[in-house]
Formats: structure tokens, sequence, C-alpha cells
């Protein structure tokens, strides 16, 4: 996991780097580029924080916000690039509107929320404590998205009693609707409650247990969970445990 992440972020850092040095060489719209240098130098001091966390992070929502982040910063140097003297025809002919600076100082904004969230929610239990972890803005139209991520670190990261709680919460959101179920098991909370049932105190196991059995409601999510592993946790479990399953 930690070569894949430092893999995938070799990109976004490179390009914030690109972006902050074609901004520093603009000859128009300087104001505008220096806000967009700013942002985009706080974004690859962000981004190399994720990399030296890599074997922290939590895979799905690092994947969604890399790629966001990496588009976006696409677009940050295709924009500041055309503000770099490139000869007359092209000062003439090149026209920015200033919106176009305003939406993509909005977009480096959220990128900034994205990676300032991801290194908070992986960070492990002791250091994050009880802070608000608060909703990222790629999570901004699907809420519950980002509950589940959250539910999902820190049943990968936290004590035994904050796993088991966090499996609770998944017991709660599988139950209510069929698509948060389904969610858990795309989002990769499969193998985090399979853990706590092998890992955990009674408490924990029998949530964790709840939590897989509410997630096989259709053929497609029962395979899945057979290829993690279910089988033979629970064929532990019914052998040797004294949980209520």
């Amino acid at each position: 996991m930690a070569d894949f992440v430092k893999q995938i972020l070799a990109t976004p850092i490179q390009l914030a780097d690109q972006v902050a040095k074609a901004a520093e060489e603009a000859s128009s719209f300087k104001q505008e580029c220096a806000e967009i240098k700013s942002k985009t130098e706080k974004l690859a001091g962000l981004l190399r924080q994720a990399a030296r966390a890599s074997s922290d992070l939590y895979e799905r929502p690092t994947r969604r916000i890399i790629d966001d982040t990496d588009q976006v910063l696409e677009k940050a140097l295709s924009l500041v690039v055309k503000c770099r003297v490139n000869g007359i025809v092209k000062r003439v002919f090149t026209i920015i509107p200033t919106a176009a600076f305003r939406k993509m100082s909005a977009q480096l904004e959220n990128s900034i929320g994205d990676l300032s969230w991801l290194l908070r929610v992986s960070a492990p239990a002791d250091d994050r404590g009880d802070e608000y972890l608060g909703l990222p803005p790629i999570a901004a139209n699907e809420p519950i998205l980002c509950l589940i991520w959250e539910q999902i670190a820190i049943l990968s990261t936290g004590s035994l009693e904050d796993r088991s709680d966090a499996a609770a919460s998944l017991v709660s959101l599988a139950r209510d609707n069929d698509r948060y179920g389904k969610l858990i098991i795309e989002e990769g909370g499969v193998g985090p409650l399979l853990k706590l049932i092998k890992e955990g105190k009674q408490e924990g196991q029998e949530n964790a247990a709840r939590a897989i059995g509410l997630l096989g409601r259709d053929p497609e999510s029962v395979d899945h969970m057979i290829v993690a592993g279910v089988c033979s946790v629970f064929a532990k479990i019914l052998k040797e445990g004294p949980m209520k399953v």
C-alpha cells in the first residue's frame, strides 16, 4: 500500500512544483498567479506530508482525492502557463477571463481541504483524539460517504473500544439502507470488520459480526465477502468463540 500511494502521489507533487514555477514566471495576471502559487505550494506541502505518511493512509479516499487533485493541478498548470510571455501574437490573442482564476482558486482550496481531511482521518487514533474531522469538499454532495470513510478508518486505526463503536455505526447504516451496505463493501469495510472479529473483545466481535451479516444481502456482496475470507473467520467463531452471532 505504501509504495502504491507514493507512486500515485509522484505525479501531483511534480505538477504542483510545475504550477508554482510557471506562476512565478507570469508576466500577466501577476496578482492572480501569485495567489495560485501560494495555494499550490500549500497543497504541495500536504502532498509531501501524505507521501511521508503513505503507509497509514486509507486507500479508498486516497485514490479519489489524489485523482481529483491531479486533475485540478493539470488545469492550474494550463491556466498559469498562458500568463507567461511567449511572443506578441500569443499575448494579443490569449484571453483569460478573470473568473477562471476565481474558479481555479476555489478548486485548489477544495483540494487543500480534501488532503487535510485525509491526513486527519488516516492519523492514528491517539494522535487524532476527539477532533471533529469535518466534511471534505469531495464528499459535499454525498456526506454519508464521508461518514462511512470515517468509521472504516477508525476500524483500521482505533482502539478496540473505538473500533467496536465504529462497527456499531456501520451496523446502523447497513440496517437503514441497502445502498449504504454496498458502499461499506465498496469502500473496503469488510477487511477491518473481519479483523475486529478476530482481535476484538466480545462486544466488538458481535458488532462486527452483525455488520457482516447485514452486508450479505445479494449474491455479489456475498461473493465479495467470501473472497475477503469471511467463511474461515465465521467457521472459527462457530467452533471456538463464546460470542453471539
